[in-house]
C-alpha cells in the first residue's frame, strides 16, 4: 500500500563542508547545510569513511554453513570495539577494496575472518546505508553458502589482519534469535557483550 504524503516541497543539501582532523586515518567529518520540507535553512553534523574506494564501503557476509544431516547454521565473530567499549557480536565484514565487487569483498572477508570458504553467492542486496543518521556509510549484505563437506571448509583457518583479534562463533539459524538476546551464552568470559545492530535485524527477519 502506498503510504499518503502531505503536498510539501522535497528537503535539500545546500552544502558539504568536510573537517579533515588532524591525525585521523579512517574518518572524516563534515559540517552539512541542508534546506528542509518547509524551506527553512537548517545545519546538521555528520561522519564519513575516507577510506571508500568505489561506490560502497563495505560488505557484511551473511553466511549459510551446510552439512549433510544437520541444520543449517551461521557463523558470527565478536571482536573488542572501541567506540563501544565493548565485545560486539556481528556478521563477519570488511571494507571493499579497490577494484573489487561486493561479493569479491565477502568472500575474502569470510576467509580472513573466518577461514571458511563460500561455495557460490546467492544474493547480494542494493547498497544500504548502515546509520544515515550520523553517518554516510554504506554497505551491501552479500549472502554466501559453505559446504562444511568440501575438503576446503574441513579445517578452516583464519587469518585476520595484523591488530585483529577475533572469536569465531558457529551458531544454529533457528537459533540465532534466541542466542542474540542473551549473546554471553556464545561470547563468553568477557566482561561487556553487545550486538551488532544489523545482525539483530536478520535474526528478527528469520521470524
Amino acid at each position: 500500500m502506498a503510504t499518503k504524503k502531505e503536498n510539501r516541497a522535497s528537503a535539500k543539501l545546500l552544502k558539504t563542508e568536510p573537517v579533515q582532523p588532524e591525525g585521523f586515518k579512517w574518518v572524516q567529518l563534515a559540517k552539512l547545510t541542508y534546506e528542509d520540507a518547509e524551506g527553512k535553512e537548517r545545519q546538521w553534523e555528520m561522519s564519513m569513511r575516507s577510506t571508500r574506494k568505489g561506490d560502497v564501503d563495505g560488505v557484511a557476509v551473511v553466511c549459510r554453513l551446510l552439512k549433510k544431516g544437520e541444520k543449517p547454521k551461521t557463523v558470527l565473530v565478536s571482536q573488542f570495539r572501541p567506540p563501544a567499549n565493548a565485545y560486539v557480536l556481528e556478521v563477519p565484514a570488511g571494507l571493499v577494496d579497490e577494484g573489487e565487487t561486493a561479493e569479491q569483498a565477502a568472500i575474502r572477508e569470510l576467509k580472513e575472518e573466518t577461514g571458511f570458504t563460500a561455495t557460490r553467492v546467492t544474493h547480494v542486496s542494493p547498497i544500504v546505508l548502515s546509520d544515515p543518521g550520523v553517518s554516510g556509510d554504506t554497505m551491501q549484505y552479500v549472502t554466501v553458502e559453505v559446504d562444511l563437506d568440501a575438503e576446503e571448509n574441513l579445517n578452516p583457518k583464519a587469518n585476520p589482519e595484523e591488530g585483529e583479534h577475533i572469536d569465531i562463533h558457529i551458531v544454529e539459524i533457528d537459533s540465532l534469535l534466541s542466542v542474540l538476546q542473551d549473546p554471553t551464552q556464545v561470547v563468553q568470559d568477557r566482561p561487556k557483550v553487545v550486538v551488532d545492530a544489523r545482525l539483530f535485524g536478520l535474526a528478527l527477519s528469520m521470524l
